[in-house]
């Protein structure tokens, strides 16, 4: 098994100027949609590379303050009633996809509208971009050390004991002393192993999906189509991904005994995913390819 190797969280540090692992996370990220959208624009006759500046400008603020404002209403409601400040303390984390996906749809209809486009035209051209986003910041959740997964008894040998972990690790080992025959002491803790869940969400949601959708998105489909298979494809990739993921510690179970906050937030995703689907195939609207409707 594996023992997280405690990443320096600063990735470069250029004198006062210190360039965190997650924020290189977010550069590279918005750098792989620009490139990504510039390419796909060169095989459109409708889109310029003007425009996807622009479009990939509008995804960044979207991401950015839709994420931040998301996982406040999602996760932290409770803390923002007793003292409203904390929307802005960026700077303690905190970012949530589903708030973020929201921003970008709002920052893609501002777009449609400005360059006179259908909201399903913007979304179906840039979301196959997306993907290698989310990508990107999984493996900035696994260098920091955060969002670990559940703990596990199966012996898998990439299993991760995180030290980060080692004060909810305490607490299960007292409350289930059957677990200490799986413990490990490192730097003189005991810590439990646990599913490396960002890396299983980096996999999922980022590099299985960006794969499914290019090759989904390289040929001619039917208006909204892309938009829904990445709907389903996330929804359904981080709704499985939720049973080897910690809860937050805040969230728990919220319903059932085992259904998470992620997993209620992504059942919608599954099933707005199917009928864009389809509903995109009986309207049978192209725009681009030889059925293109101009």
């Amino acid at each position: 098994m594996i023992i997280h190797p405690q990443y320096d969280p600063v990735a470069l540090a250029l004198g006062p100027v210190e360039v965190h692992w997650y924020g290189l996370m977010y550069l590279l990220a918005f750098a792989a949609a620009y490139a990504l959208a510039w390419y796909r624009s060169s095989k459109r006759d409708a889109w310029s590379t003007d425009m996807v500046s622009d479009l990939v400008f509008f995804g960044a603020l979207g991401v950015i303050l839709g994420g931040r404002i998301g996982y406040v209403l999602f996760y932290q409601f409770g803390e923002l009633l007793q003292n409203p400040a904390y929307l802005f303390k960026v700077w303690e984390g905190g970012m949530s996809f589903h708030g973020g996906m929201i921003g970008v749809g709002l920052g893609m209809l501002y777009f449609a509208r400005k360059y006179k486009k259908t909201p399903f035209q913007v979304l179906d051209f840039i979301i196959p971009c997306v993907p290698t986003g989310l990508l990107f910041g999984r493996i900035g959740n696994y260098i920091n050390g955060e969002l670990w997964g559940r703990v596990s008894e199966g012996g898998y040998n990439w299993l991760t004991y995180f030290p980060q972990a080692a004060a909810f690790d305490a607490q299960l080992l007292q409350t289930n002393p059957a677990l200490q025959q799986v413990a490990t002491e490192v730097g003189g803790q005991y810590l439990l192993p646990r599913h490396p869940s960002q890396l299983y969400q980096a996999l999922t949601e980022g590099l299985l999906l960006f794969l499914l959708l290019w090759w989904y998105s390289s040929k001619p489909r039917p208006r909204m189509a892309v938009t829904g298979v990445f709907m389903l494809g996330y929804g359904f990739s981080r709704f499985i991904v939720e049973f080897f993921r910690q809860p937050d510690v805040d969230q728990g179970f919220i319903l059932l005994g085992w259904v998470t906050k992620g997993q209620i937030l992504s059942a919608p995703m599954i099933l707005i995913g199917i009928f864009l689907i389809f509903y995109a195939y009986k309207r049978d609207i192209y725009d681009w390819g030889k059925q293109a409707a101009y």
